[in-house]
């Protein structure tokens, strides 16, 4: 690949405004399959746990509930679906869970402007 093209994707990479995810830290630029480059850039981020959000410190965990699920409705939520029970949840767990969740909403969210971007190149 050339120092160009990738000085591109690794800017734009860098330009996704996603909350706890630093796209470009988990991903190769060579390793893009510029034919399926979302797919391609999705799975690097999977195999990589890149969307495992730890949120620690009660404090910080507590915040992030407050910001994002006051009801805690949406994090119970996961937490079930997952086969958690009430007793096995903490904030920092409630949290991290919901953080995880909304970084791959998050980023699907990008597919059409990751598309474009390398339908352009």
């Amino acid at each position: 690949m050339e120092t160009t093209l990738k000085t591109q994707i690794e800017e734009f990479l860098k330009s996704l405004n996603i909350d706890n995810l630093d796209v470009i830290d988990y991903v190769d630029i060579e390793d893009i399959d510029l034919n399926n480059a979302y797919e391609s850039i999705y799975d690097m981020l999977d195999e990589r746990n890149a969307f495992d959000i730890d949120i620690i410190y009660y404090g910080n965990a507590m915040e992030y509930l407050k910001e994002k699920d006051a009801s805690l409705i949406e994090s119970l939520t996961l937490a079930e679906e997952l086969g958690y029970t009430i007793s096995d949840c903490n904030s920092e767990f409630l949290a991290s869970l919901l953080a995880t969740e909304n970084a791959r909403i998050d980023f699907q969210d990008k597919q059409k402007e990751i598309d474009n971007f390398f339908n352009s190149l």
